[in-house]
């Protein structure tokens, strides 16, 4: 070291920039050099006086530049001297260097061909305390600790940190033995005073044996499992060798491994996954006659049988699906744009999923992005056709369809399942239909969820809002299995024919698509396109031997039924296919063509001579007497209401509109007012303040101000064995008591509904396109409405709105002038 002490570096020096590597002072380093200009470096180096063979070191900032700038530099590094040189065949270079100190750039003043720079020297600051001496004996034993946790770093390098002459010797050579950073050992190197290099380097010593002892552990672990793994190993074949020579079956060891290999198939999510297993180990230490046993069996049978991970591909092919609804599905626009809407809104999260478009959402907004996001709530009159258009839906998505029918349902657990501390116990419906569906994105069809019961086993449709609720049923929990399944793939169908009984919280979770009654031309096309081929199919007819013509449907819809729907309409056409069928039968040969003319009677079409052969039938509106007997409904508007006191209402029902007709009489007496027909409050209280404006409104209608403290009046609205409520009928009360009083009938072809008040306005009311229809069905033409239910003309049908005459009323004098005939006309 004394020579070396000798030595005088000079004030200018070449600078070598390492990549990667930083050397310290006192510390002796070899180095491998390949560029150009690094080369020419180090041969102009060393042709020079020893004394011109010291160079400064200094670290790149980018260890991935490999002819970095002056600025790419760190500008303090260390003077070195060059001591060897060892051309290797691949035309690198091999260094040693040894540090002697610290020094800092002041300014390049030469770049080709490669650097130089003025210097200054910067020796490092050290001063003896008792902080010092504390801090050098940490150092010692922390790097003693790690010399003992890392193989590759021998003994002597403890003995050489234990024999360090100073506490600065003793930083330079730990920070070169360990693995730091580049940027970290630069820091030590730039630190001053020594002391405080200490305190850096005990930090990283500290934070590099943290991280060792914890792999150590890690790997200990990780040994003490295999270990474990291999005892148990052991311990099984050797009962089942055991098993073996006492004769035991090895039937309960098939089961438990055909049920491991379908576990793991199952595509379980963790949880599930980690239940499962768990109940199959407590079968596998079980034996078989215990009854616990089946239990588990049955459990783990059904963990198995779900589909976990089982999806079907969405169709996603909108012309298709639009096919496919109008194949099934005459009208309904509203719900068939609905579908067509998901399908649109589905294939392009897809298809920009797959190109990478938009920003990459936030993990907790993950299960939002793959959730369906919509539940439909189908409410309309029975037979219109909810339930059979989820099986359209289904068919349209390419999807697998399951109904779940709600009527009747009490039980919470038929939803939710039931535990497994009961005997025959078993998962809820839901589970059990996905089940049967062996599909975990299914069309699933909640059928008549208004007609959901509760009673003291609990309120299935609070069960239903974990089900129904996009936020929640990606981790749907049933009592019976106890671990979550995830629903939110799941497209939720339910339909209802009414809203009124569903709760609130339920009714808030679904998107409600309301189905309206259906016209008279709607029906007949329905029946034409989808009705009449299908009861020929089931019926065991061919399409060419029976036909309907369009009078006949006509009549069949006005005469022979009276829905909202086509329920009872297609059981019509059904009646007629089977009366042929039964002809058709009895000649013991099917009706064929001959090329002869379709018959224009019935009575051709069903001759009584038996072994004729029998022509092809069609039936026209005269011959369904024939084959239905009499009309079960009449028009019977014109004759109710061709006295005075008499008038047409119209009524929302859950099975469509309808009219009313309200009678009003009047006899001697004192004030007396009599309301019959099953009436509820709401419509006996407009009853009331009807009978209070015609009280008031007499003397502007020629009646006498005190006829109500002469006469008793009654009112009564037929139909009496159906309840009846709602201020709708208002209007018409006012209406058919001033036709009373006024001696004036009411007109034959009119009918009217809305809400009275006291001074005589008209309030809107709801279900206007049911009423229109209720209306036109019944052979009306004009319909008084609330002024204020104009814009609820948009949703009936145009056909209609066009063959009808609307009047708009704001007060009951408006209703009242359109509706009475006029007083010439009584005589």
């Amino acid at each position: 070291m004394a020579d070396e002490q000798e030595l005088i570096i000079p004030g200018e020096l070449a600078i070598l920039p390492l990549r990667g590597v930083v050397v310290y002072p006192m510390m002796w380093l070899p180095l491998t050099i390949g560029q150009e200009r690094s080369i020419r470096l180090v041969d102009d180096a060393l042709t020079e006086l020893p004394a011109q063979r010291i160079i400064g070191l200094l670290t790149s900032r980018n260890a991935d530049i490999e002819e970095p700038s002056t600025d790419q530099i760190y500008e303090i590094g260390t003077a070195a001297m060059v001591h060897r040189m060892l051309k290797a065949p691949d035309g690198t270079i091999r260094l040693i260097v040894q540090g002697l100190e610290r020094i800092r750039i002041r300014r390049y003043f030469q770049h080709d061909p490669y650097l130089r720079a003025e210097i200054e020297l910067l020796p490092d600051d050290e001063e003896e305390s008792l902080e010092q001496e504390a801090l050098m004996r940490t150092t010692l034993e922390l790097f003693r600790r790690l010399v003992a946790l890392v193989p590759h770093m021998p003994e002597e390098l403890e003995t050489a940190a234990i024999n360090a002459t100073s506490a600065r010797q003793l930083v330079y050579l730990v920070s070169a033995s360990i693995r730091i950073e580049p940027a970290q050992a630069q820091e030590i190197l730039e630190i001053n005073p020594v002391k405080e290099k200490l305190v850096k380097l005990n930090a990283l010593l500290t934070k590099e044996l943290e991280v060792l002892e914890l792999g150590r552990k890690i790997q200990t672990q990780a040994q003490d499992e295999m270990n474990k793994m291999q005892r148990e190993y052991f311990l099984r074949e050797q009962l089942k060798a055991i098993q073996k020579e006492l004769g035991e079956s090895d039937e309960q060891e098939a089961e438990i491994q055909e049920f491991e290999k379908r576990i793991t198939a199952a595509g379980m999510p963790e949880e599930a996954e980690k239940e499962a297993r768990r109940e199959l180990d407590r079968m596998r230490k079980m034996p078989t006659q215990a009854a616990e046993y089946s239990v588990i069996k049955t459990y783990v049978d059904w963990m198995v049988s779900l589909p976990w991970s089982v999806t079907t591909p969405d169709n996603l092919d909108i012309a298709h699906a639009r096919q496919v609804l109008n194949e099934d599905h005459y009208g309904l626009e509203k719900i068939k744009d609905r579908i067509l809407e998901f399908l649109a809104v589905r294939k392009l999260r897809l298809e920009r999923k797959v190109e990478g478009a938009g920003p990459e959402p936030a993990p907790q907004d993950q299960i939002r992005r793959d959730r369906e996001g919509v539940i439909l709530c189908f409410v309309g009159p029975p037979g219109t056709g909810k339930t059979s258009l989820g099986r359209s839906v289904a068919r349209a998505l390419g999807r697998k369809f399951v109904r779940l029918a709600l009527g009747g349902i009490r039980d919470e657990a038929e939803i939710r399942g039931f535990r497994r501390t009961y005997i025959g116990s078993m998962p809820g419906r839901v589970i059990q239909s996905l089940r049967r569906s062996e599909s975990r994105n299914p069309v699933f069809m909640l059928d008549e969820v208004d007609k959901l019961g509760h009673d003291f086993r609990g309120d299935p449709s609070s069960a239903l809002l974990e089900v129904l609720d996009p936020e929640q049923n990606s981790e749907f929990r049933d009592h019976y299995l106890d671990v979550p399944f995830d629903l939110s793939q799941v497209f939720f169908i339910t339909t209802a024919n009414w809203l009124d009984p569903i709760p609130q919280p339920l009714l808030d979770r679904m998107e409600v698509i309301e189905l309206s009654s259906y016209t008279e031309e709607e029906k007949v096309k329905i029946a034409v396109g989808y009705l009449v081929p299908r009861q020929i199919r089931e019926n065991g007819l061919r399409a060419e031997e029976l036909g309907f013509s369009d009078d006949a449907l006509r009549r069949l819809v006005r005469e022979y039924t009276r829905e909202a729907g086509v329920r009872n309409l297609e059981r019509e056409i059904g009646a007629v296919c089977r009366k042929v069928a039964t002809k058709v039968a009895e000649q013991g040969s099917a009706l064929s063509v001959n090329g002869g003319a379709m018959p224009e009677t019935a009575e051709q079409a069903l001759p009584e001579t038996a072994g004729q052969p029998i022509a092809p039938v069609l039936v026209d509106a005269k011959d369904l007497n024939t084959y239905l007997g009499r009309p079960k409904f009449l028009p019977e508007v014109a004759e109710r209401v061709e006295r005075a006191g008499v008038a047409t209402g119209l009524a929302w029902t859950p099975t469509g509109g309808d009219i009313l007709f309200l009678e009003a009489t009047r006899m001697p007496g004192s004030k007396g007012f009599t309301l019959t027909g099953q009436l509820g409050d709401v419509m006996k209280e407009s009853a009331q303040a009807a009978l209070s404006w015609v009280r008031s409104s007499a003397k502007d209608y020629g009646v006498d101000e005190d006829f109500f403290s002469k006469s008793d009046i009654h009112l009564h609205i037929p139909a009496g064995a159906t309840p009846k409520d709602g201020p709708s009928a208002g209007v018409t009360i006012a209406t058919a008591l001033m036709s009373l009083l006024t001696g004036r009938p009411v007109r034959k072809d009119l009918a009217m509904t809305g809400e009275i008040t006291l001074r005589g306005q008209v309030l809107p009311v709801g279900g206007i396109k049911e009423k229109v229809l209720a209306a036109s069905r019944n052979g009306l033409c004009t319909v008084i409405l609330p002024k204020r239910n104009e814009f609820d003309l948009e949703d009936v049908p145009e056909a209609v709105r066009s063959k009808m005459q609307f009047v708009f009323a704001e007060r009951v004098d408006d209703v009242v002038h359109a509706a009475l005939t006029p007083a010439t006309a009584e005589a």
